[in-house]
C-alpha cells in the first residue's frame, strides 16, 4: 500500500470515530484526549532523549494521561484540581530526578524536560475539552461545532500552505528550521484560513451552534489561528531538528506520529479558547 493510500485509509477510519467521540463528549472525550496526550508525551520524551536529555518519561506520561481526566472531573464538579497540584508535581519530579540520577545525572534538565512535556502536549489538549463545553455552546451540536472550528481552520492552514507552496513557493520562510516551508506558502495558509473561517461562521456556527461572529472578527480569528498553527508546526520542527529526528514516531499510518499531526493544534486550541471567549456571541434570534 502506498503512503498516500495509508494516509487516506487511516483518515477514513479515524476521522468519523474522533467526531463521534467529540459529539458524545464527557468521559469519552476526556479519555481520548488522555490517550493522545500520553502518546504525545511518550514521543516528546523520545525526542528529548535523542537530543541528549533524559527525562523521567514514566512520570510525565502518567501525568499527561491523567490531566484531561482531571479537567473532565472539574467540569463535572466531581473534583477541583488546585494549582498547587501542578507545583507539587514539578517538585516531585525534581526530587525523583535527584534521587535516581544524582547531581551527575543532570536532574534539573531531566525535570525541565519532564514538566515541559506535560505543558507542551497535555495542557493544550485540555483546551479541546474546554472548547467542547464552551459557555455559549449549549448541546452536543453546538459543542461539536465549536471544537471543530479550530480543527478545520488548522487543516485549512496546512492545506493552503502546502498547495500554494507547491505551486508558486520560491522564498524560504525559515530554512534553518523547516527547509520546505516558503513565504508564499505561509501567505497562502493565511488566505485559506480566513476564507474557511468566514464560511464556517456563516454556514456551520450560526445554524448549528446558534453562535455568531462579525465578519471582520471571523476573518481576524482565522488570521490569528493560521499564525498560531504555523508557529506550532515550526516549533515541533525545531524540536525534531535539534534532536536529529525526522518523525516523532510512526504511530499513525502514513501520518508519522502524534506530535507530527497535533503540533499546530497544541498552539491553536489555547488561542482559540481565548479568542472565542471574546469574539463569539449568541446569534440574533437564537433560542436561549
Amino acid at each position: 500500500m502506498s503512503e498516500l493510500a495509508r494516509r487516506i485509509a487511516f483518515a477514513v477510519v479515524a476521522a468519523p470515530l474522533a467526531i463521534a467521540v467529540v459529539w458524545f463528549g464527557d468521559a469519552a472525550l476526556a479519555t481520548l484526549l488522555g490517550i493522545v496526550a500520553a502518546l504525545g508525551a511518550w514521543e516528546f520524551y523520545r525526542i528529548a532523549a535523542a537530543g541528549g536529555t533524559q527525562p523521567l518519561a514514566g512520570a510525565g506520561i502518567v501525568a499527561a494521561a491523567i490531566l484531561p481526566l482531571l479537567v473532565h472531573a472539574h467540569y463535572r464538579a466531581v473534583f477541583t484540581t488546585p494549582t498547587v497540584v501542578g507545583v507539587l508535581f514539578a517538585l516531585g519530579v525534581l526530587a525523583a530526578a535527584i534521587w535516581r540520577r544524582g547531581v551527575t545525572g543532570k536532574p534539573l534538565g531531566a525535570t525541565a524536560a519532564t514538566v515541559f512535556g506535560v505543558l507542551y502536549v497535555a495542557v493544550p489538549l485540555c483546551y479541546g475539552y474546554a472548547l467542547r463545553y464552551h459557555d455559549y455552546a449549549v448541546g452536543r451540536a453546538a459543542g461539536t461545532a465549536v471544537i471543530m472550528l479550530p480543527v478545520l481552520l488548522t487543516w485549512a492552514s496546512d492545506i493552503g500552505a502546502y498547495a500554494v507552496g507547491r505551486m508558486i513557493g520560491r522564498r524560504k520562510l525559515i530554512p534553518s528550521v523547516s527547509p520546505g516551508k516558503t513565504v508564499e506558502g505561509a501567505l497562502g495558509a493565511l488566505v485559506a484560513t480566513v476564507l474557511v473561517a468566514l464560511l464556517y461562521e456563516r454556514f456551520v456556527l450560526r445554524p448549528y451552534a446558534q453562535l455568531a461572529m462579525a465578519p471582520w472578527w471571523a476573518a481576524a480569528f482565522g488570521l490569528v489561528i493560521s499564525v498560531a498553527a504555523q508557529i506550532g508546526d515550526l516549533a515541533e520542527s525545531l524540536l525534531k531538528r535539534e534532536a536529529g529526528v525526522k518523525d516523532s514516531s510512526h504511530l499513525l499510518p502514513g501520518h508519522g506520529g502524534i506530535l507530527d499531526r497535533f503540533d499546530s493544534l497544541f498552539f491553536v486550541l489555547p488561542v482559540s479558547y481565548l479568542l472565542l471567549g471574546w469574539l463569539v456571541l449568541p446569534a440574533p434570534g437564537a433560542g436561549r
